[in-house]
């Protein structure tokens, strides 16, 4: 599919695919090159607990993780946060694209991450005004990966372990008190994820994803709550395969069947 259409889209080098996740339950535009929708929004999304009522979405790109939510719980009011303005009319095409009830629960907000983390940042999302805070930051300190020569890939996966601590802080900002924040992240970076959480959140429920049942995990998934100062806790490890490489029970049901981890 190719994208042809005036406005912050233009800016798009690549053809727009339109491509169909959890089962087909939910289709998404995303560009064909660069950062593309994969397992880390689709768990993301399936972390996050069954009685989330106000979910903000930070980084959202096409909105996978948002979306993914928004189809999993038929009634949570979801905020996609996104900067790059492609992405975010990205983002409003594919929830304006699902069915009216999904579409009447689903904003979008052209946000930066640095300004929504200070004390006196943008009116929307709201200051206290979400139960929960999905995230899923910059992955890679480029000083220790090879950065990508796409950009929008590049802005997606690389940025120093320290920018965590500004995410963290916009997730502090925007949640109620004892509201949770869910994230993914690398597991080499558990050190740094649980040292910014801490003076903020607690209680930190950390679950490894493993690609095999013999292999090191490659992610990690944390659901930490606000204003507790409970020690972490490291729940059963989610395998995405089995010994012949097809995807485990547990996978499919979270990633073809839309079902919460």
């Amino acid at each position: 599919m190719c994208w042809r259409t005036d406005g912050s889209l233009s800016d798009l080098s690549s053809d727009i695919t339109d491509d169909a996740v959890l089962g087909g339950r939910l289709r998404l535009l995303q560009p064909a090159t660069g950062h593309r929708v994969g397992h880390d929004a689709l768990l993301l999304a399936a972390s996050v607990p069954e009685d989330a009522r106000r979910a903000v979405d930070l980084g959202a790109g096409v909105g996978s993780a948002g979306l993914a939510l928004a189809v999993r719980l038929t009634e949570i009011e979801v905020t996609l946060v996104e900067i790059d303005p492609a992405m975010a009319t990205l983002a409003r095409e594919n929830a304006g694209r699902q069915e009216p009830d999904l579409r009447a629960r689903v904003v979008v907000v052209a946000a930066d991450v640095a300004s929504l983390a200070r004390p006196s940042g943008p009116a929307a999302p709201a200051a206290a005004g979400a139960d929960v805070v999905l995230m899923n930051p910059p992955f890679n300190d480029p000083a220790r990966h090879r950065v990508s020569p796409h950009e929008r890939r590049a802005h997606a996966h690389m940025a120093a372990d320290a920018t965590l601590d500004m995410w963290v802080r916009a997730a502090e900002r925007l949640l109620e008190p004892g509201g949770r924040l869910c994230l993914i992240h690398r597991p080499e970076a558990l050190e740094a994820v649980l040292g910014t959480l801490k003076g903020r959140f607690g209680a930190a429920a950390i679950r490894p994803v493993h690609p095999g049942p013999a292999a090191p995990a490659i992610r990690i998934l944390v659901i930490a709550l606000k204003g507790r100062r409970t020690p972490p806790s490291l729940l059963p490890g989610l395998v995405l395969a089995d010994e012949a490489g097809r995807p485990s029970e547990a996978a499919e049901r979270v990633l073809r069947g839309g079902a919460g981890i």
